[in-house]
């Protein structure tokens, strides 16, 4: 037993496999275009940097897990409490903010990335069928789609608490393993087989090529960067992982080794499907590299039903923090033995015995939650613009501003010292790459909104 009665088990090696199934997810699916983006110079070695920055303040952040001593002091359980513990109440309630932002935006883009699946598989099997390439290549009407994908997320939220899930996060977690190396696997048989380099050079995408213009591959090189840094949201959950560890030895040092074991086999993954899909399409690598397949037909439509499985039990897990937000604060506000918060038993009608407990509450406001979800979704359908947005949005505070900023705190660093300088350079300069992503993106989806009718965009 720990100091705090619990039992944990954790080692360096189950650590690490969860920070790698954490950080390779629906991202993975971008890299190709944004290394597409910033060509054969500036790709990989975006992709290098991002990992840099991520597992050097990680470094940081797994000292932030007991404080004020890293090794002796008290435990923080969440990320937010490990703000709260460093930095004050004040600090904590605007990481709280941005990191329910995050929750809700990364929910829209699954809702986006899961009909985008979806409208793959309907466009691979009419080529499996040799239909006429016109009727195929058409674009296909999104609205249906997500109004499925929300049908589906609304019957899985009634799941009363996010323990009741756990199933559904491991079932996730190995199918995203499954479609990113069925995405490698694609990208390398298709560079194989044509047997010649794609169009590509040192900067990507040409000006002038499929009427790219100045200003459009600058905003869309700074959207590759948000892009990029959405596929190493990792900060985030880094002390939950730390909080499953055993020791000795000390739960800072056993993390800082799983970090570095996790970011750099994620690192050499992300830097080798960039590098093969950029060889298979050269400039015209598509935003989701999935969709630029046909054959073979069925391991397509078997990479793609496996992004819907894992973006089916990945969105509860995003769902349910926000649940429990608003949940506990009209619990504390209304009288349990109400009607909108009395618990309803129903049973169902099944040979075996099966009872369900439901709350108006919950039935609800959870289902209007998702219905609002799914209205955003199909009024901004644009997957790489949308992960762009969320990837800047949350790089510099998540990842850098608040480790850098409690380990200052913690460590008693001097103003104007030499790591003082350093870290505020490097704080600065990923506020500075998170604000030009996050404009990137903007205008990228106001430009896409300039041609595109609401609620009738086509995936």
């Amino acid at each position: 037993m720990d100091d705090d009665g619990r039992a944990r088990t954790g080692t360096v090696w189950t650590a690490a496999a969860l920070a790698v199934a954490a950080v390779i997810g629906s991202g993975v699916l971008a890299v190709p275009w944004s290394v597409a983006q910033m060509g054969w110079l500036f790709g990989p070695l975006a992709l290098f940097t991002f990992a840099s920055v991520t597992y050097y303040t990680a470094r940081m952040l797994a000292d932030c897990y007991r404080t004020p001593d890293p090794v002796h002091g008290s435990r923080n359980y969440t990320y937010i409490g490990a703000v709260r513990a460093c930095l004050g109440k004040r600090y904590a309630f605007v990481c709280g903010i941005i990191q329910y932002i995050l929750l809700w935006g990364t929910m829209i883009g699954y809702v986006i990335t899961a009909a985008t699946s979806m409208a793959a598989i309907k466009r691979s099997n009419c080529f499996h069928q040799k239909e006429s390439n016109a009727d195929c290549n058409a674009k296909v009407s999104g609205n249906l789609l997500m109004l499925i994908y929300g049908g589906i997320e609304i019957i899985f939220s009634q799941f009363p608490s996010l323990e009741k899930i756990t199933i559904l996060s491991v079932v996730a977690a190995i199918m995203s393993f499954g479609y990113s190396f069925i995405a490698l696997y694609l990208c390398i048989q298709k560079f194989a087989s044509h047997h010649e380099l794609k169009s590509s050079n040192l900067t990507g995408m040409k000006v002038g090529e499929d009427g790219i213009t100045h200003s459009t591959k600058v905003w869309q090189s700074f959207q590759a960067l948000g892009n990029i840094a959405f596929a190493y949201t990792f900060s985030n959950i880094l002390i939950e992982i730390q909080d499953t560890l055993k020791s000795p030895p000390a739960e800072n040092k056993t993390m800082k080794r799983a970090t570095l074991y996790g970011i750099g086999v994620t690192s050499a993954f992300y830097v080798f499907i960039g590098v093969m899909g950029y060889l298979a399409f050269g400039n015209e690598a598509p935003g989701n590299v999935l969709t630029g397949f046909h054959e073979p037909f069925w391991l397509v439509d078997l990479a793609n039903f496996a992004v819907i499985i894992h973006l089916s039990g990945s969105f509860q897990v995003f769902a349910q923090p926000i649940f429990k937000l608003y949940e506990k604060w009209i619990a504390s506000r209304w009288s349990p033995t109400g009607l909108f918060l009395h618990v309803y038993t129903i049973k169902l009608p099944f040979p075996k015995p099966c009872l369900i407990q439901v709350t108006l509450c919950k039935l609800l406001l959870r289902t209007l939650f998702i219905i609002l979800t799914t209205t955003i979704a199909m009024m901004l359908p644009f997957f790489n613009a949308i992960l762009g947005f969320l990837g800047a949005i949350s790089f510099w505070p998540l990842t850098v501003y608040f480790p850098v900023t409690m380990h200052l705190s913690q460590t008693k660093v001097k103003r104007r010292s030499c790591e003082w300088i350093m870290l505020q350079i490097l704080s600065m300069v990923s506020l500075l790459v998170s604000a030009i992503a996050t404009v990137g993106s903007i205008i990228d989806i106001v430009d896409r909104l300039k041609h595109t009718k609401l609620f009738s965009a086509k995936l």
